[in-house]
């Protein structure tokens, strides 16, 4: 029997949605010519896009120069773990209704800045696991003597 089948479970893509729906931080990953960086940014789930807000600087300009992004979100409990990575395209929100909409949904820094520009990602696609949490099993079976 292989215990990592037991283990470890694919997300469909609507699980994927469900566990993204649950939290509030996640990472973004972004490339620009040699350089990659990783954010730590408050969101929200907006249909089957994720939306954040950002200050001018260097995540906001790396977007520009190119919008394909990952994204990941992660949590566990002493029972299971799991992690979804949002692979897309991401774009800053310009137009007024658009930016009406955003500010409905009551996505606020976290930390006292200003924070004037949203952010929109379009997943291409998403992968997700569930991980169920237990001891390592015996590595080396039962010796005989």
């Amino acid at each position: 029997m292989d215990e990592t089948q037991d283990a470890v479970a694919a997300l469909s893509d609507r699980e994927c949605w469900a566990y993204l729906g649950r939290q509030e931080l996640g990472r973004l990953v972004t490339h620009a010519a040699e350089v990659l960086d990783i954010f730590p940014v408050n969101y929200v789930v907006d249909g089957e896009s994720i939306l954040f807000r950002t200050a001018e600087g260097s995540k906001l300009f790396e977007l520009t120069v190119q919008e394909d992004v990952l994204f990941e979100v992660d949590d566990h409990t002493e029972e299971d773990a799991w992690s979804v990575v949002v692979r897309g395209r991401a774009h800053r929100i310009e137009t007024s209704e658009e930016v009406r909409r955003a500010d409905a949904l009551s996505l606020k820094p976290w930390i006292p800045t200003l924070k004037y520009n949203y952010v929109r990602i379009e997943p291409t696609a998403l992968s997700g696991r569930l991980f169920h949490r237990g001891p390592e099993p015996e590595r080396y079976g039962i010796a005989e003597y």
